[in-house]
């Protein structure tokens, strides 16, 4: 399974193991046991502006976005 960041607002960040359908729910902090909201960072992007050609606004599984020559599609 895999493994997501959490940030509590009284004590700091932790890990979580858990499914993926579970990552948006919030999760108990293991010190006070207070809800924790999972930690989010966007990847950066490569390469230059897209056209609407290359299957940029294709919505994959899980709300990812596949762009033209991507090797997951391929």
């Amino acid at each position: 399974m895999p493994v997501y960041d959490y940030d509590c607002v009284d004590c700091g960040g932790f890990e979580v193991v858990r499914r993926i359908a579970e990552r948006d729910d919030p999760s108990a902090c293991p010190q006070c046991g207070g809800p924790a909201a999972r930690v989010t960072i966007a990847a950066p992007s490569v390469g230059g502006a897209s056209s609407s050609s290359d299957g940029a606004g294709d919505a994959g599984s899980y709300g990812m976005s596949h762009r033209g020559g991507c090797l997951c599609c391929c």
